[in-house]
């Protein structure tokens, strides 16, 4: 069995019991790692209520707000993990959104704002997480992020979203690239 006692593990995007975000907190808490859990915050709070109620038996030691489009709460999200953790070990991105006109009709008809922000939200996330990890993962680490057929082929009324997968999988190449001889 895997073993991550004395590991902070960062988990982004539980949205459900049905998530695969919720499915990697549940074997990294099993591992007995020390779990970290973001959520995405709303005017009436119903994500953070949502969230917390299901993550309770894992006993999360931090629970934060996250809106990867919220620059300012990355830095505190990160502020916060090296104040009561000093270190992160694992960084777990599974966040991915389109709006849902975005997804049906024909591709050439998506509208910048809602490619934008499904390339901000889906792609861009990982490489501004990852940035902010880095001088937090002193002891070297793993960065995990979600990709899709789509990333690499048609799949219908997947539209937008391969076209973010695909830059997903560019940026996990490039990130590689600086940050595996860094351990």
């Amino acid at each position: 069995m895997l073993n991550l006692n004395g590991k902070n593990a960062l988990v982004t995007g539980i949205a459900n019991n049905r998530s695969i975000a919720w499915g990697i907190a549940e074997q990294l808490h099993q591992a007995g790692a020390n779990l970290g859990v973001t959520y995405l915050p709303d005017d009436k709070g119903r994500f953070e209520k949502k969230v917390k109620e299901l993550v309770e038996p894992l006993n999360p030691s931090l629970f934060l707000p996250c809106d990867v489009q919220n620059d300012t709460q990355i830095e505190e999200l990160f502020t916060a993990i090296r104040d009561q953790w000093g270190r992160l070990d694992i960084l777990i991105h599974c966040l991915a959104f389109a709006g849902k006109e975005e997804l049906s009709g024909d591709f050439s008809n998506v509208s910048r704002a809602g490619f934008s922000k499904a390339l901000d939200i889906s792609a861009y996330s990982l490489v501004q997480l990852s940035a902010a990890a880095k001088p937090l993962m002193t002891q070297g680490g793993s960065i995990v992020t979600l990709t899709y057929l789509g990333g690499v082929r048609v799949v219908p009324n997947y539209n937008v979203m391969g076209i973010a997968k695909a830059a997903l999988e560019m940026n996990v190449r490039y990130l590689a690239a600086e940050l595996g001889p860094l351990g």
